[in-house]
């Protein structure tokens, strides 16, 4: 049954992430639209350039035979995750999208819905400073038909990602 669990993994990551805001005291801003996990499309619902979307992705970092890290890279909307700068960030040898059941269960979110937050202590959060930099960041709130916006400074301030620059220019 993995509607029935998929549901349940959203609605406890989506009850996660308001409880963590509201008991930071974060002002923040709930949107309501049609299902939509594509950062272009979502946008364009919620009414806004891309550059102020949050895209988060799962990346599988190899930093030698051994060692493999998983990373949540955040970066601006309308640019991509720069896989030489994450490689080069970690000293890895390797640098790649994650595969999506790990992704997932790192993230605690289907795709399209990743949060630019880690709730699991073995995924690093890491954001670029373009992200951080926004006075209204939005994102898809581990739903598809929910977006929530708070300002890039209180975003950093609850959500402590490592600040550095890992998004194509």
């Amino acid at each position: 049954m993995p509607d029935s669990h998929g549901a349940t993994h959203t609605h406890d990551t989506y009850q996660r992430l308001i409880t963590l805001l509201d008991t930071s005291s974060i002002a923040y801003e709930l949107i309501d639209h049609e299902p939509e996990g594509t950062t272009e499309a979502v946008s364009a619902l919620r009414g806004h350039p891309m550059s102020e979307a949050a895209k988060c992705i799962v990346l599988r970092v190899k930093v030698d035979r051994r060692t493999t890290r998983h990373v949540l890279a955040v970066v601006p909307g309308d640019r991509r995750v720069d896989l030489d700068a994450v490689r080069a960030l970690y000293a890895a040898r390797y640098a790649g999208f994650s595969d999506a059941a790990t992704a997932e269960r790192l993230a605690r979110a289907v795709p399209g819905t990743v949060l630019p937050f880690s709730f699991d202590p073995d995924l690093e959060l890491v954001a670029d400073p373009d992200v951080v930099a926004q006075p209204r960041l939005y994102f898809n709130a581990a739903r598809l038909d929910r977006s929530l916006v708070i300002s890039g400074e209180d975003y950093a301030r609850v959500a402590e990602p490592r600040v550095e620059r890992i998004a194509s220019p």
